[in-house]
């Protein structure tokens, strides 16, 4: 491994979690579970509000200028995959929140893939806060731009 190529922070995204784009995201992923679309079921099971589904803070993607992401970091983006993504919650996003995530880079590194050739392998963690500035949610992207085919 390498010295990182890139440190500190990449963008920040903004926005409020709204319970129609909870219930949008729960038809969207197929989910069945009501305290995602029913604020009394929500409640029953001892949320306060419509809790998101696990993968909303996808939304974001729409609060950022992704090329100029993309640019930034000097990645081709054609030759990128997603290697993986994680989700921590510190509590539940739940509707009415108002959050803002401030991505960074915590490692860029070129490494020998198994079969010969280089690839640049770039992993981002997100940190969501809520309007208190109290964290809610981690998440960690990793990047993988394939080398250039010879």
């Amino acid at each position: 491994m390498t010295e990182p190529l890139h440190s500190g922070e990449v963008d920040r995204a903004e926005y409020d979690v709204e319970r129609g784009k909870i219930r949008e995201f729960a038809r969207a992923t197929f989910t069945t579970d009501p305290v995602h679309t029913d604020r009394n079921a929500a409640q029953a099971a001892g949320f306060t509000e419509v809790p998101a589904t696990l993968t909303h803070t996808v939304v974001a993607g729409h609060q950022r200028e992704q090329r100029k992401f993309v640019e930034m970091l000097g990645l081709a983006l054609e030759r990128v995959v997603v290697g993986s993504v994680k989700w921590t919650y510190l509590r539940p996003l739940s509707a009415g929140d108002h959050v803002v995530g401030t991505r960074r880079i915590v490692d860029d590194v070129q490494r020998e893939g198994k079969r010969g050739g280089s690839m640049r392998v770039v992993t981002l963690e997100t940190e969501y806060v809520d309007a208190d500035g109290d964290p809610v949610v981690r998440l960690e992207e990793v990047l993988i731009e394939r080398g250039e085919q010879r």
